[in-house]
């Protein structure tokens, strides 16, 4: 095999690889493998002979044929060149392992797989049927034939199928790794070729663009196309190439492929138009010329290609590190996993904490903010107003009322004021506890390496959460303590350093004072309050205190204490089902395997295959 035929098909052999994975439609950032290695669009007219000019460089009798749109899916036709005597035979991607060495069993499928996608009617679809053909009588290429270009719509089609096609026929050839291969028939003008149009449209320079000029033995007596051929009516970079297309009735006969191709050789070799032009006409060098193009085009884009490897290497490569490796079947190896991994999620959330992360300061947010502000709202005015101050005191005095200082109804007023703060207590311990399961989850979403075990993501977010709950039960109990501990002992400093009632004359000695005015109760009223807030300041500062020491101080030391110690005692099955791993992030990284074995594969051949001489 020469240089040029075993570059082609290397890089046929990358596309099949690619194609079997999946990995031929990119999207649009970057272009995938498949869409970096140059392939030939046919375009062409409605019966402009395209299907003849494709099956002649094959060499079989394989497409469907018939009137109107015969194409309506596009076809990759990959075709790979094998030793001499070998058998000749054909493979759908979307039936592998299965070997058609029958053309018409072939042609059939082609038109029953066009049928699944869009039925029995004249829809055409976008998504291609890949074929590939190992034969000897090929030449290595990969070939698009797209649907037939049309200018109206018939019975049975959308209107917009005039623009859909072209659009669709668009998309393949726009590309800049497309070689347009343009049919165009002889026996029209080919200044209403509408594969020259578009070819045109894409490619104005004409660097991509092969012309082929079909069905020259139907023009008229004392006409030809040489014209055309030697590039005065229409000039492309390349070569146009004529071509005899089997008459119907050779399809009808079922002709011999090769017989056709001689038959071809033939009539360029004694036709006076044309004999001065015969080495250059035919379908067989039509699909040596492609080759030969291919070849060099393919070697002046190996440094692109092998960019565009090396990147969705090391792409695939992260991709990798981020899913992880597969899972060690032995048990402390597992173990040792789920310790790491649990690790890995403790570590992002102290992280969140501390402030490396943000979410922490939610925390607080609480303390700053929340619990002030719940403070406030204490309905202390409506308790000490001086109606219930007359009725909490008048009642603590019982039958006999007091005769110097209501000290009964004092504590009674400061106990059930305290009650208050039971509420404001409550609420930042159970917010608190809310910051710290919505950190620990995210946390566990942040972890990279627990994105592979919905199990174990599930395990860690219960085990941490009735840690949580134990936390949060301690730090309600100390922060209700903490409001008991004030209603348990009254400060008596406060009450000895209030000043004392005088006469309006302003002699103490000879003080007056009626005790059961609403002077009286307004003074009581604001020693209680002087007091509460007193009470209110110092809870607002240890509350946070108490909420930091039994819940966040604790979720840092030991939120997993409980879980270390339960997964130590489990099995071996039962930490294999804790390593139970997404079936979709699987697949996602035997996907990845194969693509890197696919990448490297590609890049060690080529490095091999395209500077041999």
């Amino acid at each position: 095999m020469t240089t040029m035929e075993s570059l082609i098909g290397l890089v046929n052999r990358i596309q099949r690889a690619c194609t079997v994975l999946g990995d031929y439609g990119g999207d649009g950032a970057l272009p995938t493998l498949w869409e970096a290695l140059p392939s030939v669009a046919v375009v062409g007219g409605q019966s402009s002979g395209k299907s003849s000019v494709l099956e002649s460089i094959v060499g079989r009798d394989f497409l469907p044929r018939g009137s109107g749109i015969v194409t309506r899916r596009p076809l990759v036709l990959q075709l790979h060149k094998t030793d001499e005597g070998q058998v000749e035979y054909a493979e759908f991607l979307h039936l592998p392992r299965r070997r058609f060495t029958d053309f018409a069993v072939v042609r059939k499928e082609i038109q029953d797989e066009t049928d699944r996608m869009t039925g029995k009617s004249k829809q055409i679809s976008p998504i291609p049927i890949h074929l590939s053909i190992y034969s000897p009588h090929v030449v290595n290429l990969t070939l698009i034939d797209l649907p037939g270009l049309t200018k109206v719509a018939v019975e049975g089609q959308p209107e917009t199928i005039v623009e859909d096609i072209e659009n669709m026929v668009r998309s393949y050839v726009e590309k800049p790794n497309s070689i347009i291969l343009a049919i165009s028939p002889a026996n029209q003008d080919i200044a209403t070729s509408d594969a020259i149009k578009l070819a045109r449209e894409v490619d104005p320079s004409g660097e991509r663009t092969f012309g082929v000029l079909t069905k020259l033995d139907l023009m008229d007596k004392g006409t030809n196309a040489l014209d055309v051929l030697e590039g005065r009516s229409y000039r492309l970079q390349q070569p146009w190439v004529g071509i005899v297309n089997r008459s119907q009735a050779d399809i009808n006969k079922n002709v011999d492929m090769m017989a056709a191709r001689q038959r071809e050789r033939d009539y360029f070799e004694s036709s006076p138009d044309y004999g001065h032009l015969a080495s250059k006409m035919g379908s067989e060098y039509l699909a040596k010329l492609l080759s030969r193009h291919l070849e060099s085009v393919i070697r002046a884009r190996i440094p692109s290609i092998t960019s565009l490897i090396n990147k969705s290497i090391d792409e695939l490569e992260l991709e990798m590190n981020h899913l992880g490796r597969p899972i060690a079947v032995d048990a402390g190896a597992q173990l040792y996993t789920i310790l790491e991994l649990c690790r890995a999620f403790d570590r992002i959330f102290k992280e969140h904490l501390d402030g490396g992360r943000p979410g922490g300061d939610k925390i607080y947010g609480v303390f700053d903010n929340q619990l002030p502000a719940a403070l406030r709202k204490l309905p202390f005015d409506r308790h000490l107003s001086i109606q219930n101050v007359k009725k909490v005191v008048s009642e603590a005095d019982g039958y006999q009322p007091h005769l110097i200082a209501p000290e009964q109804g004092y504590r009674r007023l400061i106990e059930s004021s305290l009650n208050y703060f039971r509420g404001p207590a409550e609420a930042s311990v159970d917010v608190v506890h809310f910051v710290l399961k919505e950190l620990v989850r995210k946390s566990i979403g942040e972890t990279q390496e627990l994105k592979r075990f919905p199990t174990l993501q599930s395990e860690l977010a219960a085990a941490s959460f009735e840690a949580l709950e134990r936390f949060r039960e301690d730090g309600r109990k100390t922060a209700l303590r903490l409001v008991d501990m004030e209603a348990s002992y009254l400060t008596v400093d406060f009450f000895r350093k209030l000043p004392q009632e005088v006469e309006k004359g302003g002699n103490p000695q000879a003080s007056t004072v009626d005790r059961y005015t609403d002077g009286h109760f307004r003074r009581i009223a604001s020693n209680v309050s002087s007091y509460i807030t007193m009470v209110s300041d110092t809870l607002r500062n240890t509350i946070p205190k108490a909420v930091v020491y039994c819940q966040v101080r604790e979720a840092k030391r030991s939120l997993l204490n409980y879980f270390y110690t339960q997964v130590g005692k489990k099995e071996g099955k039962q930490l294999v089902l804790l390593l139970d791993e997404d079936p979709a992030l699987m697949e996602r990284r035997a996907q990845c395997v194969k693509r890197l074995e696919l990448y490297k594969s590609a890049r060690d051949e080529i490095d091999s295959v395209s500077w041999a001489r």
